[in-house]
């Protein structure tokens, strides 16, 4: 990009500052913002937006996007909305900031995505790599901490922006990169190590249809090359098939067969990776153990899924087994992943808010064996919930559904269709404190409260994590 280019930045959120505030860093100075909210609905705190044009409010793409060297496009935008590809028509660049940072960052990047578990793989790998190479002073003159002066970043959906950290990054650096298919529908430049979770269905209100939504995920390894790896879920066919996209060399993990790369047997995890890492892929080893699944403070088989590919992908980056061991078996997971709020008169309180489509709520349910009250339901992103209800109407264990939101009727219809005879209780749009004390109400002593709802939060609250903090203040101070 040339610096007296018309730049625009579509988007003002997360992403749209991080653009904005490397583009002014970096002396360009004719750039646009364009944001459906109002100017003055915009969160302008600690960004320099001299000599920046804002473009705001509900009418804000009515003269279109023609006339712009390079946009910016923010995630949250559909990439082929009639604006961009009339602009792109005319000859402007579409970018990203995680796009724009690919094609110009040099070191290793290990790219995660996903369905679901792409946050806590992203970060477990973050965690291990910081293990083994923990930060050194710059003045450090031991030459034998040479190995330690690798800087490890998060970023993504996850961590710092990227673009906030490009700057800072050199060819001995590692980021981890959490990537969503609105990240990857238009990406062009894959990730040295690309980890393939359980790819199912998402988005079903963005993507035009199920085949965009894989589509866009395979970009994640499509521009790999033949010194690349693939870190994939071997258990479910739709990940399988990412092996066959590209040229680079394919690991896999499974919670179910032996595999090369990692997997579970018996209980126990293990590795087919010879323990030297990276440098000795080549020499694979009959089988060295982790540790058991047992010992990992996270709960449910998916979760076995998420170490698994955390435990290959970080040995493929150099780790080593001790440095494994040791952040794997003492890793919490994520705030709002089947988060442990509080034991109260013997009801234990689960928060999953994050859980927004209907496979991680199966997965939550099947976590436990203890007598469940879920909490179910919220925006409607036009998903399939056929599937799930089948599920939990063969839950034994689960004694309550309590249905909210938009989709609590469509939820009650496939309940009483598929016969789940336990208790449902509607409570639509009521706020939290009439959700969690109706919990409290028909839960009893040594049961578990789960709020996992399988749906969006947007027509209740401001995203999932309003919905996962307003859950368990109220448990904890309601």
């Amino acid at each position: 990009m040339n610096k007296d280019e018309k730049i625009a930045v579509l988007g003002f959120g997360v992403e749209g500052k991080d653009v904005l505030n490397y583009l002014k860093k970096h002396g360009f100075e004719n750039i646009t913002v364009l944001d459906k909210k109002n100017r003055n609905e915009l969160d302008l705190k600690g960004i320099d937006a001299s000599g920046i044009k804002f473009i705001t409010g509900k009418d804000y793409l009515k003269n279109g996007l023609a006339g712009y060297s390079v946009i910016f496009r923010s995630p949250g935008f559909y990439r082929y909305i009639p604006e961009i590809i009339k602009a792109e028509k005319g000859g402007s660049e579409i970018t990203s900031n995680i796009k724009y940072f690919l094609e110009n960052y040099k070191g290793l990047s290990i790219g995660v995505t996903g369905t679901k578990g792409k946050g806590t793989t992203s970060t477990l790998i973050y965690e291990i790599l910081r293990q083994v190479y923990p930060k050194q002073s710059r003045s450090a003159q031991d030459k034998s901490l040479k190995k330690s002066n690798r800087e490890i970043y998060l970023t993504g959906n996850i961590g710092s922006p990227p673009l906030s950290i490009l700057d800072s990054t050199d060819s001995n650096s590692i980021v981890i990169l959490e990537l969503s298919s609105f990240q990857l529908i238009d990406l062009n430049n894959s990730p040295n190590i690309a980890v393939v979770l359980n790819v199912t269905s998402d988005h079903m209100d963005w993507h035009k249809n199920q085949k965009e939504y894989v589509d866009a995920k395979k970009n994640i390894v499509r521009f790999q090359n033949k010194d690349d790896l693939k870190v994939i879920n071997y258990d479910y066919g739709t990940s399988k098939s990412f092996a066959d996209t590209s040229l680079s060399m394919n690991y896999f993990f499974s919670k179910e067969k032996r595999v090369q790369g990692v997997y579970v047997k018996d209980g126990k995890i293990i590795t087919s990776i010879h323990p030297a890492g990276v440098h000795s892929v080549t020499h694979e080893v009959s089988g060295f153990e982790i540790g058991s699944v047992d010992k990992l403070l996270l709960r449910g088989k998916h979760n076995w899924e998420n170490v698994c590919a955390a435990i290959c992908a970080s040995q493929l980056a150099g780790a080593d087994i001790n440095s494994i061991k040791k952040t794997v078996f003492s890793f919490k997971g994520l705030e709002h992943r089947l988060e442990l709020v509080r034991v109260i008169n013997g009801v234990t309180y689960y928060n999953d808010s994050f859980s927004t489509n209907p496979q991680t709520t199966i997965a939550a349910v099947d976590s436990f064996t203890e007598a469940i009250t879920l909490v179910l339901g919220g925006y409607d992103k036009g998903l399939a919930f056929d599937e799930m209800v089948k599920h939990l109407c063969k839950k034994k264990n689960l004694q309550n559904i309590i249905l909210i939101g938009n989709t609590q009727n469509k939820l009650n219809k496939l309940l009483r269709i598929y016969e789940f005879n336990s208790s449902i209780v509607k409570l639509g749009k009521s706020d939290m404190t009439e959700i969690v004390a109706k919990c409290k109400e028909v839960t009893k002593k040594g049961g578990v409260v789960l709020l996992s709802p399988a749906c969006a939060s947007f027509d209740m609250f401001s995203d999932y994590k309003d919905r996962g903090d307003q859950f368990k203040e109220i448990v904890a101070y309601g």
